[in-house]
């Protein structure tokens, strides 16, 4: 069989889709916009929640895209043969439009029709959702599989811990069927071989999940009055399974990567150095992914798991005997390889390889002084043997702790080094601060909504308002090089982050608090304009995040008879009039992080 590459299936997927109807959409960033609850966007449905639970989508009733990932709960499983951080979802999506009998027929069209995967129907079983006290079997479903091809020994009914898909203790539910291919030693599945009896040699490639309940608070499930479709096809998944390799890191999207590791680090491909290069590989995917989304290195939330992944994989090199920095040097075939998909990574590829470059650096500094903190703590382990003779073979929890917190060293590099030397390490008292340590992080950088907002008040809506004219007064004080990089806001004030790469002089701070409150003075309406992307990017609207936003965007605009103080993208919610907001006063300035200032600011009433 012909090989078809990652970038043809994901071609091909949109093209198809687009052919019955749907409008391609493209894929939100790694980061959820509005979800506080997850750090990462992990399945390709997560974005479009909102319009799955009934709210219009400006585009159309049929979307697909291919969708951006992160899951770092099996983070210790990566380096097999199918755990991966970052992954792609491919999807497409029917709100209240069709439901089961479309959705079948054009998985099925999709798989097996030679003009475009072209998979023989022979080597697909599927499963659908067995009856239980909440809800009928789903013969409907199995019903269309027999009329698209699949014989009836090849239909297997699943319990609803397999088969079936929920939004929430709460909302939206039901059965799902899911798609599997053939990946037996045999050529072909034997007669009567299925997904019930003989699990381990079929592989899940497809899963369409059908909305018809809706369950109450109290258990029961009512039908909705109209049902969505929402799919999903992992590409690195399709890829390998119908290529008939045995790994994803087997596929084309690794294949470049692993040759470039391999190269730098000048290590050969052997069974005791395979894991080590394929953490390297999925983590370098991953890190990449992420800066582009603009996730920086840092020591909470996702701004931690991106520094813990690159340190991962630096550690992993050091495994090797490489100790140089090298990672940037594979950013660089990694956004070769995805930029044709997501075009705003060759835009930002300097930005990627310099971040991951000065991770790297700062990383392996620290790294060499907690090197010798570590020969110390040696020391110090004979020097108690000799004066007491009593053997000591435990590192206690904070003085691994203190080798984390001050010198980056990783848990597990600690844990490695002291097993080298026949020592243990405290790790669950480590654990246990740590988990302290993340959540004081957390709960400093507390305070998420949408935009950065910590609720949807009176008095955070006015500083929300109020942040639109200090962007503007910024970059009309400092240079249109400024750009928001984050904020928080809470109802007693807004914190806001710009991209500036020097101390504002006390002169500009005064100069950006009197333009603020002058435009406030003015009494301006606050007006809200929907309109294409395009045309906003056309007509200067300031924006960050563009990538962000949908097709259809929300422009609000702030002036005075013809004194225009901000025109800006953003999500809501906005004061209607200036004269609610009182007097701005900034309080702080400082630095966030490289080439990022931050302000500190309060409405005085």
């Amino acid at each position: 069989m012909t090989y078809i590459s990652s970038n043809e299936i994901r071609k091909k997927f949109l093209e198809f889709m687009k052919s019955k109807w749907h409008a391609i959409i493209p894929s939100a960033p790694v980061v959820p916009e509005n979800d506080p609850t997850v750090l990462f966007n992990t399945a390709g449905m997560q974005p479009l929640v909102p319009y799955l639970l009934g709210e219009a989508h400006p585009l159309w009733k049929r979307l697909a895209d291919s969708q951006k990932c992160i899951r770092t709960n099996d983070i210790d499983e990566v380096g097999d043969n199918s755990h991966l951080t970052f992954f792609e979802m491919l999807g497409n999506w029917s709100l209240w439009d069709y439901f089961k009998k479309e959705s079948i027929a054009y998985s099925w069209e999709f798989l097996t029709s030679p003009e475009w995967l072209g998979l023989d129907p022979k080597m697909i079983a599927v499963t659908v959702f067995e009856w239980d006290n909440d809800a009928p079997r789903d013969e409907e479903s199995a019903t269309i599989w027999k009329q698209v091809w699949v014989p009836e020994d090849r239909i297997s009914y699943l319990p609803k811990s397999e088969n079936w898909w929920a939004a929430g203790d709460t909302g939206p539910c039901g059965p799902d069927t899911e798609i599997f291919y053939w990946v037996g030693e045999s050529e072909f599945p034997p007669e009567g071989s299925n997904v019930a009896n003989d699990e381990d040699n079929w592989m899940e490639i497809w899963n369409n999940v059908f909305m018809e309940y809706n369950k109450l608070p109290n258990g029961s499930l009512t039908k909705l009055p109209a049902q969505n479709v929402d799919t999903g096809m992992g590409l690195e998944r399709i890829t390998a399974t119908i290529n008939g390799v045995k790994t994803v890191y087997h596929t084309d999207i690794f294949s470049d990567i692993i040759t470039k590791i391999v190269g730098v680090l000048g290590v050969e491909k052997w069974p005791q150095t395979q894991k080590s290069i394929r953490i390297i590989a999925d983590h370098s995917r991953t890190a990449a992914v992420m800066i582009s989304d603009w996730v920086l290195p840092s020591n909470v939330d996702q701004w931690y798991i991106l520094r813990k992944l690159i340190r991962i994989a630096i550690r992993q090199a050091y495994k090797l005997g490489y100790k140089w920095e090298f990672l940037y040097q594979v950013s660089e075939v990694v956004i070769e390889k995805l930029w044709i998909a997501y075009p705003h990574m060759l835009e930002k590829k300097s930005e990627i390889i310099d971040e991951i470059q000065k991770e790297e650096k700062q990383f392996w500094e620290a790294l060499e002084k907690g090197l010798k903190e570590f020969d110390k703590l040696l020391l110090w382990f004979n020097i108690a043997l000799e004066k007491t003779w009593k053997i000591i073979d435990t590192i206690s929890w904070d003085k691994a702790f203190k080798l984390y917190d001050t010198y980056w060293f990783p848990i597990e590099m600690t844990q490695e080094l002291a097993s080298e030397k026949w020592l243990k390490v405290d790790v669950e008292w480590f654990n246990q601060a740590f988990a302290e340590h993340q959540e004081k992080s957390r709960t400093a950088s507390a305070g998420k909504f949408k935009g950065g907002l910590a609720d949807d008040s009176e008095a955070t809506t006015e500083l929300h308002t109020a942040t639109h004219l200090l962007l503007a007064g910024l970059r009309k004080v400092l240079g249109t090089h400024v750009f928001q990089k984050g904020s928080n806001i809470t109802p007693e004030r807004l914190r806001f982050d710009f991209s500036h790469e020097e101390k504002v002089t006390a002169e500009e701070l005064q100069q950006v608090e009197d333009f603020v409150n002058y435009a406030i003075s003015t009494n301006f309406d606050v007006t809200m304009t929907e309109m294409p992307k395009q045309e906003a990017l056309d007509m200067g609207v300031v924006g960050s995040f563009w990538e962000k936003y949908p097709d259809i965007v929300k422009v609000y605009t702030m002036k005075s008879w013809d004194e225009v103080f901000s025109i800006e993208l953003c999500w809501g919610p906005h004061a209607t009039n200036s004269s609610t907001l009182g007097k701005f006063k900034i309080q702080k300035e400082e630095a966030s992080s490289r080439g990022v200032r931050r302000i500190k600011a309060v409405l005085v009433k």
